[in-house]
């Protein structure tokens, strides 16, 4: 199979696509991609390419743990010790790569409550969502499938609506993860952690795309599913904020 590059006249393989170690490259050659067949087989190269990196990532943790295992054991430590200590590197390096790309917490925390000041009203509380634009049931299965098509590649994300499909914070984080894979280490997000995943999403959206924090983090986690108008009209927005900075192209209207 091959698939046509930037420029139109030359074209790669599947073999080619799979020596690919960029995502972003990638990323690019999906959005240029013309018809059903391209778009599937970069997807299944970036699939691949994000698992390689997944797959890689866990062998070094292990080389890190039994390497400091080793250190300690060769200095007349025990094992336990030893087994504390990576535990403890590995611990440390999943903080580091989740604080990368974070604002700082005050940055982070989607709403100031301030005495005697009103919040902006572009701040809309998980609790208190506006309604959704009526007549717009359209616009919002094509934002469905917007959001499904560019998160399909990224492992544990099954966009089926505005709510139980993004509780666990992980569809956010892939959907920001798609425009800028740069930011954090999508591989090493844990679906049981959805506070920081939420976190996470809002506020490398907020840095890199414009993106105002409209939901809270700790109001999330109270519920046992998102409200859907609250899921949707972040996603409305972060599309704006992609739009406004030409991360999306959008075909005018005659």
């Amino acid at each position: 199979m091959e698939v046509k590059t930037d420029g139109g006249a030359a074209s790669v393989t599947s073999e080619e696509l799979a020596a690919i170690e960029d995502e972003e490259v990638l990323n690019k050659m999906l959005d240029n991609a013309e018809n059903f067949e391209e778009r599937r087989i970069i997807r299944a190269a970036l699939r691949d390419l994000l698992k390689k990196k997944r797959d890689k990532r866990e062998q070094d943790r292990g080389a890190r743990q039994q390497d400091l295992k080793q250190q300690v054991l060769s200095k007349g430590g025990t094992t336990s010790a030893g087994v504390n200590i990576g535990r403890a590197s590995m611990n440390q390096q999943t903080s580091i790569n989740r604080s990368t790309g974070q604002s700082s917490p005050s940055a982070s925390t989607p709403f100031t409550r301030t005495t005697g000041r009103k919040a902006s009203p572009a701040a809309v509380s998980a609790e208190q969502c506006p309604s959704s634009v009526p007549n717009a049931k359209n616009v919002k299965q094509m934002l469905l499938d917007w959001c499904r098509a560019k998160t399909e590649p990224y492992e544990g994300v099954d966009i089926q609506n505005f709510s139980s499909s993004w509780k666990d914070g992980i569809a956010f984080c892939a959907l920001v993860h798609r425009f800028f894979p740069d930011a954090f280490e999508y591989s090493i997000l844990n679906p049981n952690a959805p506070k920081e995943n939420f976190q996470l999403a809002f506020s490398t959206a907020e840095r890199l795309a414009g993106c105002p924090p409209l939901l809270d983090a700790d109001d999330l986690v109270r519920m046992k599913e998102p409200d859907w108008k609250c899921v949707y009209t972040y996603i409305q927005e972060f599309y704006r904020c992609l739009v406004e900075k030409g991360l999306v192209k959008t075909k005018k209207r005659q």
